[in-house]
């Protein structure tokens, strides 16, 4: 009776090795499909990052240029407002900045004017 009873414990313990086995391999096919779909998902990403380091790229190149272009705006029209001030007889300079000039031409004004323009 005792080898009886020592069998049908090797038994059933084979048969929760195969089933353990069946669960194993079951559990290799997942694991295989997860790293499939991993690397799948980390090669879409890098070309995704590529595009949007490409696009980004871009746009600050045109956000840039736009920026020039308005600085450049800027500056002319400041320019030109001071050049219009000191032909109407009011002085642009840092030393004597908006009082009358009263006809005369001032070296001051004429420098930085002249710096303004190059």
């Amino acid at each position: 009776m005792k080898d009886r009873n020592f069998l049908d414990t090797v038994m059933e313990f084979e048969q929760q090795l195969e089933a353990m086995q069946e669960q194993f391999g079951a559990l290799k096919q997942f694991v295989a499909l997860m790293m499939e779909e991993h690397k799948a998902l980390e090669t879409e990403n890098h070309h995704l990052r590529t595009r949007l380091e490409v696009l980004l790229s871009k746009e600050n190149i045109v956000q840039a240029a736009d920026e020039k272009k308005e600085n450049l705006l800027d500056i002319g029209e400041g320019y030109d407002n001071l050049a219009r001030l000191y032909q109407e007889g009011f002085h642009v300079c840092h030393v004597h900045f908006g009082s009358s000039r009263k006809g005369e031409d001032c070296l001051f004004c004429l420098s930085f004017l002249n710096k303004q323009n190059v």
